[in-house]
């Protein structure tokens, strides 16, 4: 039996442009996320949602970015609360929302490790900045936020940065990364694996390379899954598709991999938008991810 769980929910769809990710923590609920995961835990509690609201879209003029207040706003919450749930000794689950959220959960959660490791689970770098992203969208940045580079109130929030070191990041699924973000890759030395490899290694080999990597060098590993990291004909309710992603059962397999090592200390599933989706698809994939990730045995 693990330790508590913490689910957090962040409707936030401020990150981009596209409707309806801000009810990806209902549809997750929905999918039976407190039923699945109930027997792998002491306890569970549901905090709710990070309260949103309905705001206006604002693009800052200085910067170009979009609602880049607010985006900074309600990420200082979501890491007020995933702070207060690791203080309290329980494992923070958050649920997303578009993928800016996590720079409030790693806000949150870093304070806490001397060298926190992330698993970028995902089909994007996300390691944008207004000087190089095309949309201006804060959701393509929240890796670079997190390794600090990018706008002080983003890069600055819970009042310390980096949140992460750039060698202690691990890139899975990537298959989508503008001209910028390969730069950033390059430069900052962050480890990266394809499709590519994917496909060339098996995903077995990917992960045991990647636990192997972070075991050596981290004192705690964040997960961060966007469910674009799948393929979209098995994740269709994403709003991001990029065609030829991982599979739903290397993803199964890599969930069960990351639980065997124990290494994951929070985590967070993002980009679930049940208005493109297939009968909730994409929510009750991601539920069932979680359950491999925390220890769902079929015998």
């Amino acid at each position: 039996m693990k330790k508590k769980l913490s689910i957090i929910g962040m409707p936030m769809d401020l990150g981009q442009m596209r409707r309806g990710v801000d009810m990806g923590p209902s549809a997750i609920r929905y999918a039976g996320i407190n039923e699945r995961l109930k027997p792998l835990f002491s306890e569970i509690h549901d905090m709710g949602d990070i309260p949103i609201g309905r705001p206006e879209v604002v693009v800052d003029k200085e910067s170009n970015l979009r609602n880049l207040d607010l985006v900074a706003e309600k990420n200082t919450l979501l890491s007020e609360k995933v702070d207060e749930a690791v203080n309290e000794g329980w494992f923070p689950l958050v649920l997303g929302g578009d993928h800016s959220i996590a720079i409030g959960t790693l806000a949150g959660v870093a304070k806490h490790y001397q060298s926190l490791g992330v698993i970028w689970y995902d089909a994007h770098g996300d390691l944008n900045t207004a000087e190089t992203s095309p949309s201006g969208n804060i959701h393509g940045m929240p890796l670079a936020v997190s390794i600090g580079l990018g706008h002080p109130l983003l890069t600055n929030i819970g009042g310390y940065a980096p949140k992460v070191k750039p060698e202690n990041v691990v890139i899975i699924g990537a298959r989508s990364l503008d001209e910028g973000e390969r730069i950033l890759i390059k430069e900052r030395g962050i480890k990266v694996y394809t499709m590519h490899e994917i496909d060339r290694l098996g995903m077995a080999k990917v992960m045991e390379e990647t636990i192997a990597y972070l075991k050596e060098r981290t004192d705690g590993v964040h997960l961060s899954l966007d469910l674009d990291g799948l393929d979209p004909s098995e994740c269709p309710g994403v709003g991001t598709p990029v065609m030829g992603g991982i599979s739903y059962r290397e993803s199964h397999l890599a969930m069960e991999m990351l639980e065997e090592s124990k290494l994951i200390t929070s985590a967070e599933f993002v980009e679930v938008n049940p208005i493109l989706d297939e009968k909730n698809k994409t929510a009750s994939i991601a539920v069932g991810l979680m359950g491999s990730l925390f220890g769902e045995k079929l015998l």
